[in-house]
């Protein structure tokens, strides 16, 4: 992401307002755009978490939670780390990217003018992601 600057305040990471290009723009907002990862977000703003108990808090499966963690990640938003708990078991911890984003009329215009071919891919993708998972919870 461009202009992105962070500072220390209070022992929190702050992000000054980020310009994302024209993809970058698209890939946030179809992140944001579904309830699933919505709700992720506000989950994971109350703290880190790992998947298993996400997956739970949310009322999502993990294979679902996985793709949807994904999409957040590959959006800048969230963050996930692998970790080895006390019993030596492998868990993946999830937290939530520090961001901060205006959407202005003058936003969207200067990221429409950045926009490549990308774009059209990745919608198909996700559509073509949600309807397999969809077919997966009907069998």
């Amino acid at each position: 992401m461009s202009d992105s600057s962070y500072t220390q305040e209070r022992g929190v990471a702050v992000s000054a307002i980020e310009t994302p290009t024209g993809d970058e723009l698209l890939k946030i907002l179809t992140a944001l755009g579904n309830p699933h990862r919505m709700r992720i977000v506000a989950a994971l703003a109350q703290g880190r978490n790992y998947v298993s108990r996400l997956a739970r808090e949310i009322g999502v499966s993990r294979p679902l939670l996985h793709m949807h963690l994904q999409r957040l990640e590959a959006a800048g938003l969230v963050v996930g780390s692998l970790e080895l708990s006390d019993s030596g078991k492998a868990m993946k911890f999830f937290e939530l990217a520090p961001f901060a984003y205006a959407l202005t009329p003058q936003v969207v215009a200067e990221a429409a003018e950045t926009l490549t071919d990308q774009d059209q891919n990745e919608n198909q993708n996700e559509h073509q992601d949600e309807t397999r998972h969809r077919k997966a919870r009907t069998q």
